[in-house]
């Protein structure tokens, strides 16, 4: 079994979704002492954002010298994302949606023909089957019932991209209100990591 851990927060050691990421891989290899797990921060070391010179490439044009490095790296994260069983991802809310970094590392997965192809006029996912669980962590609250619901595009926009290409039900653990003072602070990221030890082995 293979566990994709990405991180993709800027805080480093001060980021709660690093925190409730690295603590539901440890529930993961508690639970699954064989897994092989392999680890990607996006924080640290970003991919390059996709150009108009990428998706010429993509067409068929040939690649300038100068794009072969990060044409290369971008397969490298794709065949990571297909060879694993499990992924785990930490994502902050930024702004109101994901970090730019880890769009970078969404738009090198999102690949027709790899995770995702057209058939009879309809989307058909290929990537089904793996588990992703995902460590959430917002300054705010953004439930339904809240008053900010509408500027949620995170979580949701998370469940659609995974839902695209074919992995319908992806595991939310969210440390809301962060940013509210330290007691709301402490109380999110306990009630996180609680969910984290948790979940269910496999």
């Amino acid at each position: 079994m293979k566990l994709l851990h990405i991180d993709s927060s800027l805080l480093g050691p001060h980021s709660v979704s690093r925190q409730v990421s690295a603590a539901v891989v440890a529930r993961l290899r508690e639970a699954n002492p064989g897994v092989a797990v392999s680890y990607r921060d996006l924080g640290h070391s970003p991919l390059a954002h996709l150009s108009g010179a990428h998706l010429a490439v993509a067409q068929g044009a040939p690649a300038a010298p100068e794009l072969e490095g990060d044409l290369a790296a971008g397969q490298a994260v794709l065949e990571e994302f297909l060879a694993a069983d499990i992924v785990v991802i930490g994502a902050p809310m930024y702004n109101f949606t994901i970090p730019t970094q880890l769009k970078a590392w969404i738009d090198r997965i999102l690949v027709a023909g790899k995770t995702f192809k057209y058939a009879d006029g309809a989307v058909q996912g290929l990537a089904g089957g793996k588990r992703v669980v995902i460590a959430v962590s917002r300054g705010g609250f953004y439930g339904p019932d809240t008053p900010m619901a509408v500027g949620e595009h995170l979580e949701s926009y998370l469940r659609f991209v995974f839902g695209f290409i074919g992995i319908a039900d992806p595991e939310i653990i969210a440390a809301d209100g962060i940013n509210y003072g330290p007691e709301h602070r402490e109380k999110a990221i306990a009630s996180a990591l609680l969910a984290a030890t948790a979940l269910r082995a496999a």
